[in-house]
């Protein structure tokens, strides 16, 4: 696949070639392969961001930013929570942040929803 693997939008592995463009399917994302450069770097950037654009890494702390409903209970995640010592994770689901959320416990959030602290 000419050195692509993944789509750079969503990281999807299912891609495919159209005439000059590569597609996504399940994100609709189309792009051309020579437009994002030939460093493979460019399309496989595994530092995780945070709402801002800071760069997390294993033991910061981090705060919630808005409201977030935990699923498969009745608690929610106040905005302005504090989650101290997370560690940095690679799943398919976007959750990329492992941590203990105080009264709540053993999580994994999704790095746009919280700035460093």
């Amino acid at each position: 696949m000419n050195g692509v693997v993944n789509c750079p939008k969503c990281n999807s592995e299912h891609i495919y070639q159209d005439r000059g463009l590569w597609v996504c399917p399940e994100c609709s994302h189309e792009w051309n392969a020579e437009s994002l450069g030939s460093d493979a770097d460019t399309l496989h950037d595994t530092t995780v961001r945070d709402a801002h654009g800071n760069v997390l890494v294993d033991g910061d702390s981090v705060i919630v930013i808005k409201d977030l409903k935990v699923k498969g209970a009745s608690s929610t995640i106040k905005g302005g929570t504090k989650v101290r010592n997370i560690r940095v994770i690679e799943t398919s689901d976007g959750h990329n942040i492992a941590c203990k959320v105080d009264g709540i416990g053993a999580m994994n959030l999704k790095s746009e929803f919280v700035k460093k602290a």
